[in-house]
């Protein structure tokens, strides 16, 4: 008797249990036939430190690298690893791992062989390498965020692109000073010496800050060796995202990877090609100096995120590696060079948008691994290096048969984590129409893009939308501008192939994967050029007090829903609620917003909703004057000044409590 009622009471509380555990799972991913895995949330996205630490692996991630002059080195950027790997190509060893700064991102070599230079661009320095020893001899201070890297054409300065600051730093290799600071366009990453010497290309990759309905502009820097000088600022129309440039031998051209967004068109348009189409820059050297853009997709299949571009010593072939698609394209120079020839002005422009044209100058499609980052010829052009980043490896592929004969392992885990297959899926745009994007196209750097879109709700044309970024986002639900996502499962499940992929949505095993790699595996960089040691200015101080005041200027009260910190509170400076703060548009429907949160602000321009703020300061004095958003009208200029400063000091919990390195490498096991 006794046996039989605990039975019955244990059926009846497994029961309630099912119940009740259906009842969560159908909230957190909004369908109803999601697995009842409690390891989907409870294990793959705990930041319990001991949990980690025994499901983590830590990868290396190669993303750029260089070949030493005889061809027998290669010099590999570990960037998960904080590393630089010296490679034997012939051995397909890995000899030595040079520990360099945080989040490395570019290497040089000297003329001589003798030394390397890496850019970390978490440590806002470079790594000054001594070849023969394998140790890091000196490190020189740069801006903010250095990325690419460019030796003088007389090997005795530095150029360092700081992407973070959109700068270039000049540095004497003697003094080891900063000679020169340049201003560069948006997010600078990648920078080019030509053959001679005399020019030098610096790539940028978010677009110039402009009203929605212009057409995007993306800045290209080209300075003057000469003089160590910028000559000239090319504003590359309906482009963005161009990563890096290369010459051909004879300096006459130059070709830079960019990829042209339609964000000004609804974006159901994505079944007609009008979400995103990728190609390359084409720069004339003298003569004509025309700027040509053409596209590297086919009618029914597009090549995403197009990073690194190689040429030939002959050249004749140009190979552009597609992170989005893991795949190398093959371009014939001399089909480009007859194709330009006969073409009239108005034909090229026709060309900057035809999905046909590639046929004409693209010559073979190599598949690589996971996320091909970084190319590299071997110094007579045989033999092209390729990074794959989320593979540990290096392809090698012949430049004549046009094929992956090999492939270095660099000594990474060999199991795949869940987490790892979430940025796999991340980088990757198999699972959207024709591979049209990735999450990684609209969330570089799992970041945001700067861009404003029409996701094409009921009405079109009707509640733009400014990307938001991915990082350190696990404590800040709900999601998108009106919270309607309650949770990532039904932000990049349900939502995500609905209202972009239109294609069928990630299974749940992926979906579980892709879901723990961006609650867990994002950090923010560390705000180093508002905040480097969080000790904040006296201007941040007196802004900070704006922030959190209570009473305005006269003394009077402030509603305790009116002021900055009631919304805004830290440590993600967000309370996680719907609020109407006055800036709605007449294109918007009458919802309100989900409060963001604030950390690593400063990155983010343009802001608001639908990014009609430029700048944090036109928040309030254009767009903020009702104060709705709180109450900032009574306050002076110096004031509104400070708070700004204050706000760009925000930086993220994460970073200040976790050491970075093991928090970006951090993945999950399956």
């Amino acid at each position: 008797m006794v046996l039989g009622t605990l039975g019955l009471l244990a059926m009846v509380i497994l029961f309630i249990g099912h119940k009740v555990a259906r009842e969560h799972v159908n909230y957190m991913t909004a369908v109803e036939d999601h697995p009842l895995k409690c390891s989907s949330c409870h294990l793959y996205t705990s930041k319990n430190p001991l949990v980690r630490k025994l499901i983590n692996a830590d990868y290396l991630s190669p993303f750029n690298l260089a070949v030493s002059g005889d061809g027998n080195r290669l010099y590999v950027v570990a960037q998960d690893a904080n590393a630089l790997l010296v490679v034997d190509p012939l051995s397909q060893k890995v000899i030595s791992k040079i520990a360099v700064g945080e989040q490395p991102h570019s290497v040089i070599l000297s003329s001589s062989g003798q030394r390397a230079y890496v850019s970390n661009q978490w440590s806002d320095n470079v790594s000054v390498i001594d070849l023969a020893t394998s140790k890091v001899i000196d490190t020189l201070k740069t801006g903010n965020g250095p990325a690419g890297l460019s030796l003088s054409r007389d090997g005795k300065s530095l150029y360092v692109v700081n992407s973070y600051s959109s700068t270039i730093s000049l540095i004497n290799l003697s003094t080891k000073e900063e000679q020169k600071r340049f201003p560069a366009g948006n997010n600078p990453t990648g920078a080019k010496l030509s053959p001679d010497g005399k020019t030098l290309v610096v790539t940028s990759r978010r677009a110039i800050i402009a009203p929605y309905g212009e057409s995007i502009k993306s800045e290209l820097t080209v300075i003057d060796e000469n003089i160590q000088r910028v000559s000239d600022r090319k504003n590359i129309e309906s482009a963005y995202m161009m990563e890096n440039a290369a010459f051909t031998p004879s300096g006459d051209l130059a070709f830079v990877t960019m990829i042209r967004p339609k964000n000004l068109v609804p974006s159901i348009q994505v079944d007609r090609g009008w979400l995103m189409t990728y190609g390359i820059v084409i720069l004339e050297q003298g003569g004509k100096g025309r700027i040509i853009q053409l596209l590297l997709d086919e009618p029914n299949a597009f090549y995403s995120d197009p990073f690194d571009i190689a040429i030939t010593p002959d050249g004749k072939k140009a190979f552009v590696s597609h992170s989005g698609v893991n795949s190398i394209s093959v371009i014939n120079i001399d089909s480009i060079r007859s194709l330009i020839a006969e073409s009239t002005p108005e034909l090229l422009k026709i060309y900057s948008n035809h999905l046909g044209v590639s046929s004409r100058y693209v010559t073979r499609r190599i598949t690589t691994g996971a996320d091909p980052k970084g190319l590299a010829l071997s110094p007579d052009g045989k033999l092209l290096y390729v990074a794959e980043q989320l593979e540990d490896r290096i392809a090698v592929i012949n430049t004549e048969s046009l094929e992956a004969i090999r492939t270095i392992d660099l000594g990474g885990p060999r199991r795949i984590t869940v987490n790892r297959q979430g940025r796999r899926l991340f980088a990757n745009a198999g699972h959207t129409f024709q591979k049209q994007f990735a999450c990684y196209t609209c969330h570089p750097d799992m970041h945001e893009d700067g861009l404003i879109y029409n996701m094409a709700g009921k009405d079109m044309g009707r509640n733009l939308t400014n990307t938001e970024s991915l990082r350190d986002i696990a404590e800040t639900a709900p999601f998108k501008w009106n919270g309607k996502n309650q949770t990532v499962y039904k932000q990049d499940g349900m939502r995500f192939s609905t209202v972009l992929t239109r294609t069928e949505q990630f299974s749940y095993n992926d979906l579980d994967a892709i879901t723990a790699y961006i609650l867990t595996g994002i950090p923010y960089p560390p705000n180093l050029q508002y905040n480097p040691a969080g000790e904040l200015t006296e201007s941040q101080l007196r802004g900070k007090e704006v922030f959190e005041r209570t009473h305005d200027n006269s003394g009077k009260e402030i509603p305790e829903t009116n002021r900055c910190i009631t919304c805004h509170p830290p440590p993600y400076y967000t309370n996680r609620k719907l609020a109407d703060v006055g800036t709605l548009a007449s294109s918007d429907d009458p919802i309100k917003f989900d409060t963001p949160h604030l950390n690593n602000i400063y990155a983010s321009p343009p802001y608001l909703h639908d990014g009609r703020a430029s700048t944090l300061e036109e928040i309030w004095t254009k767009y903020g004057t009702t104060d709705k958003h709180g109450q900032v009208n009574d306050i002076s200029k110096n004031q509104l000044n400070d708070l700004v400063d204050y706000l760009k000091s925000l930086r993220a919990p994460l970073y200040e409590r976790k050491d970075s390195k093991s928090f970006h490498a951090s993945t999950i096991s399956n």
